[in-house]
């Protein structure tokens, strides 16, 4: 009785395993910084690049600002990058997750000499072309 009674609890915990996973980032982030800025520090998702259907490439990025407070606060960035025009759009940004406010009209904007994002861009673009996906 007791052994079938354990067995119900374990064939239970696998089904409910099974059917309802807990929630885990299925995306393990690798963060790749860029040379900081006097503002502060940018990186960019390795993991998280992929190419959209007109060629750009989709990244997640952060901004971590020049002494940080209880105030400021690290900016993520979901990203889009077209590497022949060397022109970015910021598609959404959060400050607790990605995506916490999307971009809906996000124009293609040119970095203005902007380093953190210039850095981004070349690195991003490098490791696709390098990486036999773009």
């Amino acid at each position: 009785m007791k052994q079938n009674y354990i067995r119900n609890v374990v064939a239970f915990f696998a089904i409910l395993v099974i059917f309802c996973p807990l929630r885990i980032d299925a995306l393990s982030h690798e963060w790749i910084a860029v040379p900081k800025s006097q503002f502060g520090k940018q990186f960019w998702d390795k993991n998280s690049v992929q190419k959209n259907k007109d060629g750009s490439l989709r990244v997640f990025s952060k901004f971590i600002p020049k002494g940080t407070s209880e105030i400021t606060q690290d900016i993520l960035y979901t990203m889009d990058i077209d590497c022949p025009k060397n022109t970015f759009r910021d598609v959404a940004v959060g400050t607790k997750e990605f995506n916490e406010f999307e971009n809906k009209n996000s124009e293609w904007k040119d970095p203005n000499g902007d380093k953190l994002i210039l850095d981004v861009i070349s690195q991003v673009c490098f490791f696709m072309k390098n990486n036999g996906t773009s």
